[in-house]
């Protein structure tokens, strides 16, 4: 999709304020904010946040009892016209239940699928509501089902373009991994150390195991990883034909010879010990 949501970038006051509000139908309206039975306001089934801690739920729970729903919920209309799908609030329209109150506060906005996804995925950003993992599962919807590019990503969220690629990294870790990310046991730093390890799930159990900072599993990483890149680096099997050229050569020379070869070329190397042995070669080389 070659579409850009340039808009977009000004973040999700500028987008509230920019869309004129529609109307619904038996619902309350006080200062241009209307109030909706709670029961007409449904999930949002696209809600890149996945988690909802139940302790802070539970004090947000307790502040709505005493003080009500400070900040509206962003809801849009659906087919019934007395049902309204949330696009940000979840956990505002939770609390809400919770505390038993029968309307909540809500701004209504007209939107198709792909706003209601950016409108959501911001609002979570901008609040830091989304651990990681729930972060890189919504930029990698957006680019697979609105076809947007990195680029595209960090103007909507108004986030820097590494930033945007460094999260969708972590889809690439094992299940277990993005696990342990979701519920807290591992931070976004140990994530990124894993992202390059040989086997992530086996250094992630060892970071929550032994309670191991970002510095100790980097540490810990770049140790594996100099030693698979020695085992990386050692030289194939000769075939047998270089073996024997080889060993005519160290005959011949009386010295110990190693030739490696591939398609492009390829190295001779001639060991010697002294400087005797030096001089006896170049002068094989140079006599006519």
């Amino acid at each position: 999709m070659n579409e850009r949501p340039a808009r977009l970038g000004r973040g999700l006051a500028a987008l509230i304020g920019d869309m004129a509000p529609i109307e619904a139908p038996r619902v309350a309206e006080s200062g241009g904010i209307k109030r909706l039975p709670v029961d007409f306001v449904i999930a949002n089934r696209a809600n890149p946040r996945r988690t909802f801690d139940d302790s802070q739920l539970e004090e947000l729970t307790n502040s709505i009892r005493e003080k009500g729903v400070m900040q509206p919920l962003l809801v849009r209309p659906s087919e019934d016209p007395n049902i309204f799908e949330l696009i940000a609030g979840e956990r505002r329209w939770r609390a809400a239940q919770r505390a038993g109150l029968h309307e909540v506060p809500v701004i209504i906005r007209d939107v198709d699928d792909k706003e209601a996804l950016e409108l959501a995925i911001i609002e979570n950003v901008q609040r830091a509501d989304l651990n990681p993992v729930e972060e890189a599962m919504g930029y990698d919807q957006l680019m697979d089902q609105f076809g947007y590019t990195q680029n595209d990503l960090a103007q909507v969220i108004g986030k820097s373009r590494s930033h945007v690629a460094n999260t969708l990294r972590l889809m690439k870790l094992p299940d277990d991994v993005r696990t342990m990310l979701a519920s807290g046991d591992l931070t976004a730093g140990h994530a990124r150390t894993l992202i390059t390890a040989e086997d992530p799930s086996a250094l992630a159990r060892r970071i929550v195991g032994e309670g191991l900072s970002v510095r100790q599993a980097e540490a810990m990483h770049q140790e594996n990883g100099g030693a698979r890149k020695k085992t990386a680096s050692a030289p194939a099997p000769k075939d047998a034909d270089t073996q024997a050229l080889e060993k005519r050569l160290s005959d011949a020379l009386g010295l110990s010879v190693s030739i490696s070869h591939h398609d492009k070329g390829g190295r001779m190397e001639i060991r010697y010990k002294t400087l005797e042995q030096l001089d006896g070669v170049c002068q094989r080389l140079t006599s006519h």
